[in-house]
This record gives C-alpha cells, sequence and structure tokens, in this order.
C-alpha cells in the first residue's frame, strides 16, 4: 500500500478537515490532528479562524498544542455533553488538558444538536457512536447559499436515527470507513452491524468498515461521499478505489 501511494504521489495523515467560506473570508477546522501541522504546511491554506473538536481521542485533538505562538484567540468549539466514561465532557477535557493555552484559545460549549455560529456556519454536533466514548459527528451549513457538509466523525454503523436525520441530505458526506469489511475476521471481536447480504458493517466496536459507510451514504442520499479515517490495512488493490479519499482533496460546495 506504500508503495502505491508512493507511485501516486498522495499520502493519508490523521484526521483533520479544512473548511473555508468564501463568502467571509474565514475557516473552520474540525479535528486537531497531531499532523495538523504539516497539513496545513503541504496544502498552503490559512490557519483557522475557530475550530471544533468532535472527541478526546489522541487523532482528532492532540494537535490542539501546535496552535501554540500561531493564533491568537481562537475559539474551539467542543459538546457539553458529560461523557460517563470520563466524568466530564469533550469542552471539559480540552480546557484541563490545554490549560497553559488558556490565553491562546478559548472553549465553548456546545449542546447536541443545537445550531451555532462560527466563520459563517451555521453548526451543529450530533452524538454518532464510538464506545467507550462520546464522540460526535458534525454538519456544516451556510446559510447563506443553503451548502451542507456532513461529517459522520467516528462512529460504527449504529449511528442514532435524530443524527442521521440532521446528517441526511448533504453536498457533501465524509464517512468514517476505516477498512473493508473482508478485515472483520482479523479482529477479536469480528464485525457488527451485518446487512441483508450478510456483510458487516461495523468492524469491531468503534468504526464502520467500508461497506457500513457506503450502506449509511446510500440512506443519506448525498450529492457526494467520500471515505476517510481509512487504516493502512486496505489491500493494495483496493487502497486508492473511489471514492477512498487522500490527503489534500479540495471540494467546492
Amino acid at each position: 500500500t506504500c508503495e502505491r501511494a508512493r507511485e501516486r504521489g498522495v499520502s493519508r495523515s490523521r484526521f483533520s478537515v479544512h473548511v473555508a467560506n468564501e463568502r467571509t473570508g474565514e475557516s473552520l477546522l474540525v479535528d486537531f490532528s497531531p499532523d495538523f501541522r504539516q497539513q496545513f504546511l503541504a496544502a498552503d491554506v490559512p490557519l483557522p479562524d475557530a475550530g471544533l473538536v468532535t472527541h478526546i481521542h489522541f487523532d482528532h485533538l492532540d494537535g490542539l498544542g501546535n496552535v501554540y505562538r500561531l493564533v491568537d484567540g481562537l475559539p474551539v468549539h467542543a459538546p457539553a455533553e458529560t461523557d460517563p466514561a470520563t466524568d466530564e465532557s469533550v469542552a471539559e477535557t480540552i480546557r484541563d488538558k490545554y490549560d497553559y493555552l488558556e490565553d491562546r484559545i478559548g472553549v465553548h460549549a456546545r449542546d447536541p444538536f443545537d445550531p451555532f455560529e462560527t466563520c459563517g456556519f451555521e453548526v451543529r454536533f450530533v452524538p454518532v457512536d464510538h464506545p467507550p466514548l462520546v464522540c460526535y459527528g458534525v454538519v456544516v451549513r451556510d446559510p447563506v447559499t443553503g451548502a451542507k457538509l456532513s461529517l459522520t466523525g467516528d462512529t460504527s454503523y449504529d449511528v442514532p436515527e435524530r443524527s442521521r436525520e440532521a446528517l441526511a441530505g448533504a453536498d457533501l458526506l465524509l464517512a468514517d470507513a476505516i477498512v473493508p469489511a473482508s478485515l472483520c475476521e482479523h479482529h477479536p471481536i469480528g464485525g457488527r452491524h451485518e446487512g441483508p447480504d450478510g456483510v458487516a458493517r461495523t468492524f469491531g466496536t468503534k468504526h464502520m468498515t467500508r461497506e457500513g459507510a457506503l450502506a449509511l451514504a446510500d440512506e443519506l442520499e448525498p450529492d457526494r461521499t467520500r471515505l476517510v479515517h481509512l487504516a493502512h490495512y486496505y489491500p493494495a488493490d483496493e487502497a486508492f478505489e473511489e471514492p477512498l479519499a487522500v490527503d489534500g482533496e479540495v471540494y467546492e460546495l
């Protein structure tokens, strides 16, 4: 797979999505990957005017320290719901873990499903299923143009119905698809949420399979779908098939 990536001149680093609002000239970053700094250098895009954090796993949060001496007064929006596994919300975890950034960022706690405004967008966090932690997908909508971006976040196929309704009908859907379902046999507990064809839509308990992500996309009916959060374990002859995404892709909505 690495050889095929080098041949194609592409890469896949850990998850961050840069959402630019051409109408206002602002930009929003969804999750702070540990690769955040290198991603911005490679893409040559402006630093974000605000950020979102979907959950507290390392690959989505631990790049936040890179904002030190880069930004001043960065609003960071995060869910306000208390996680039974940690006894605090995502927003509270960020405040505690990054207390040394208190003069650089402002953490704003947001209730699930409640829309808020940032960077000229209407944004909502929607609960998904990524045990044992609470985790959220994101809906970003331009209230002027009506353009809509939906991100499933890290999740199994067991996305709650209300969240599915919120994510549906997007111009672009970014869906978690960690591995093809054929690899479930290598997981200690196998696959779950089998479809009518018997193919697992969840790998273990935490992430959708490729087939699960595509099944969810069929239900949500976006105009376009890209599969993200892809593990290195995709077989080389499947790793770059459509609609699997790579770093640096750009979409206009």
